[in-house]
This record gives structure tokens, sequence and C-alpha cells, in this order.
């Protein structure tokens, strides 16, 4: 497990606000992993989301306060986010975008320390879970010290919003992520072309179940995918259509597989998602197959790639109870052939507000 690494914009000792005690306890936010739909929350259909316990925390540092011994030495616990940003540069946007709907904020974030469980780059949202727990940490620490007077929290649907606007005006995607790891649980989402998606679903995930997941260790890029996905949807590309169409009815199958406790439906369920993800938008890649190949031919495990973009990491279900067993059998059958790539167990988790999936979203 990595380390806690410092995130900050802020001098040591710096007050985000003249004379307030910055203190709060650590905003902590799930990464997720998407069963099926991807960019379906932007093109509009059904996707399915679940959240993970494989953890992102930020805490703000009062003035004055230094970060753990070792927290600087170790950069790998941090995502960077994408678009070329370190997550020093996040805390600062964010800063900046809270700004300017927040009044009596301070021209510098306050420093703060963060800490990832998620490998980055990997379709698991790590970068959406840093920029919520950002929001949620300074929202949470500096806003009462800038507002004065009774604490009074920014709602979970206006922090959603928020970040999914912040993330929106870099990468131009959608709000599946945001409302993932803030809600939690297994989501059913219908898409929008414009806003977050809508939230028509909210369950928890078996207990009896669990995930597995195959981080290859080859960076997404999903600015650039955005960017191909969007002018295939102007020119009105068919095989555009075509998965917008296959991928709504995997992910309708999935829930069911889920709501039935069927769990070799969901397995297939996630795999017709995969396919269509592969052979209609080329999201996959030969080392990703290879993988799917080795884990269904060793545990027997159907392995779907989770987000856009290509590359990434793979994620699959199995029972709760052979968890540990498909693990060490999968690590010893990815051996020497693939130094770089891991195998990481997770539950599913609850998320930053679960009561968000009540709430409207329009």
């Amino acid at each position: 497990m990595n380390g806690p690494t410092t995130v900050s914009g802020a001098e040591e000792g710096a007050a985000a606000v003249p004379g307030a005690a910055l203190t709060a306890g650590p905003a902590v936010v799930p990464c997720r992993a998407c069963l099926s739909g991807e960019d379906l929350d932007w093109l509009g259909g059904r996707s399915v989301s679940l959240a993970l316990d494989l953890m992102t925390s930020v805490t703000v540092r009062p003035p004055g306060a230094r970060p753990p011994a070792g927290a600087a030495a170790d950069a790998g616990a941090v995502p960077d986010g994408g678009a070329g940003r370190l997550p020093g540069a996040w805390a600062e946007e964010v800063w900046a975008f809270l700004r300017q709907r927040l009044p009596g904020l301070g021209a510098r974030p306050p420093a703060v320390t963060a800490h990832s469980d998620a490998p980055a780059a990997s379709g698991l949202s790590s970068s959406t879970a840093l920029i919520v727990a950002l929001f949620r940490a300074f929202t949470g620490a500096a806003v009462p010290a800038a507002g004065g007077g009774a604490h009074r929290p920014v709602p979970a649907r206006t922090l959603a919003q928020w970040a999914y606007e912040f993330e929106f005006a870099i990468f131009n995607g959608g709000g599946m992520d945001h409302l993932a790891v803030i809600a939690g649980g297994l989501l059913l989402l219908d898409g929008r072309t414009t806003g977050l998606p809508e939230i028509r679903r909210r369950t928890a995930f078996p207990e009896e179940w669990a995930v597995v997941v195959l981080d290859s260790a080859t960076r997404k890029d999903t600015s650039d995918h955005i960017r191909s996905v969007r002018a295939q949807l102007a020119a009105g590309d068919a095989r555009l259509a075509a998965y917008r169409e296959r991928t709504d009815a995997a992910s309708a199958a999935v829930w069911e597989a889920v709501r039935d406790r069927d769990l070799a439906g969901l397995g297939a369920a996630m795999s017709r998602a995969h396919r269509a993800m592969r052979d209609l938008q080329g999201m996959s890649t030969p080392l990703l197959e290879e993988l799917r190949e080795l884990a269904l031919r060793s545990v027997g495990l159907p392995l779907k790639l989770s987000g856009a973009g290509g590359g990434g990491a793979l994620v699959g279900v199995c029972p709760a109870a052979d968890q540990a067993e498909v693990v060490a059998r999968l690590r010893r059958a990815l051996g020497p052939a693939h130094p770089r790539a891991r195998v990481i167990p997770a539950r599913a988790a609850a998320g930053l507000a679960p009561e968000i999936a009540a709430a409207p979203t329009s």
C-alpha cells in the first residue's frame, strides 16, 4: 500500500483565511469501477457503476503543521489526475474554482495531505476521487472559517455539481464518476448530453460478492478519447450508435443480474459490455486482451475493462469467500511475463454522501 503524499498549493504555515484555524477530519472518498456503460453518462443511455473501497483521503493541515514523516517522498501515492496535472495543481485549481463561488476565501489554498489506494490513470476514477475529496476537505474546513458563525456544510448535491463542472471544463466528459464516488454503492444511471446523469436506482452490492482488480499498469488517455467520441457523435457515426445500443442493453443486463444475485449472468453481461467497448470503439489493447484471456484460463474469472480511453484496469466479480484464492492464483499466473501488472482485492464501498441518490438530479 502506498504511503501518504503531500499535495499542497499553499506554503507551509500559510492560512487560506487570515486569522482562521483550519481544522477538519479527512475527506475520504472511494474510487469506482464501471461495470457497463462507458461514455453513456454523456452520450445518453444506461450505465452501471460500483464504488470500491480503494479510498482516497485528503486532510487539511492546520497552519504551521508539518506533513507526516516521509509524506513528500512517496509521490506515487496520489493519482496525477490526467491532463498532465500533478496533485498540487489540482489543489490550486479546486481552490480557485471555490473562490469564484464562496466569499472570503484567501488567495492560496491551505496545505493538505492526501493519500490514495487506487492505481492512477487506471479507469477507476482516482482523479475524480481526489478532486471530490479536495472539494469536500476545502469546503469542510476553510468555508466555515471564511463565513464565520455556524457551520453549514455545502450540500452533497452542490458538491457533485461543482466537481462535475470543474472536470467538465478540463475533460468535456460526463458525470458518472462524481455521482459514483459521492453516492457509493451500485448505481444505475441514465445519461444526459449535458449536466449530471440521473440516478435511476441505487442499491447495496451483494455482501457475498467481491471485486478483483487487475491493473495493467498501462495508462489511459481520457481527454483524447472524449475528443474522438465527440467527433464521432457530431458526424453521426454508425459504429457509435451501435455501441450505445449494445452497451445500454448490457447495462440493463448487469443491473438485473445483480438484482437476481446471478453471478454467472453478471460476468456474461460485463463481458458483453467489454466486447462492445473493444469491437465498436477500440477501447481495449492487445495487452488487456492477453490479461483477460489469462484470467479466464487460470481462474475462470471474466474481466471487463473499466473506464474509457484504452489501457488501465480490468475488473471482475467473484464470490467473497473465494477472493483470496482467486487473487493468489491470478498473481501466480501473471508471473514473470507481466511483472508490472497488479492484482488488487476490493469490496463495494459506501460513498461520501449516499443520501444524494434520493435527491433530485435536476
